[in-house]
């Protein structure tokens, strides 16, 4: 069995040598139209904090950050669940739903 290469990202583990996920290309930009619309309201935080700008208006926009997040992770995990997991359930291996318990674990504390 080849070596893996484990990455530490966000307190979860992930093994990058055999854990590549390839997405149709509609899939890819939809993730990454959301991750861009994210930046762009990080960036605007970023405004909101040099220019002094009223608490509660940069609470508002963090929140709206959060949710944006969570949004991307409900898009990228139905699409993981609907992929990985459900392909190894056909073939017979379960490692797949007891890394998405794990992860579901992690993800909701």
């Amino acid at each position: 069995m080849e070596a893996k290469e484990t990455k530490q990202m966000a307190g979860m583990e992930t093994e990058e040598a055999c854990c590549r996920t390839e997405r149709a290309p509609a899939e890819r930009k939809k993730l990454l139209t959301r991750l861009k619309t994210v930046e762009g309201q990080i960036r605007g935080i970023q405004k909101m904090v040099e220019a002094d700008a009223y608490c509660p208006d940069i609470l508002m926009q963090v929140s709206a950050v959060s949710n944006a997040l969570n949004s991307f992770n409900k898009l990228l995990l139905a699409s993981h669940i609907r992929g990985c997991v459900s392909d190894d359930i056909r073939e017979g291996r379960d490692g797949k739903v007891d890394e998405l318990c794990t992860m579901l674990q992690k993800l909701m504390k």
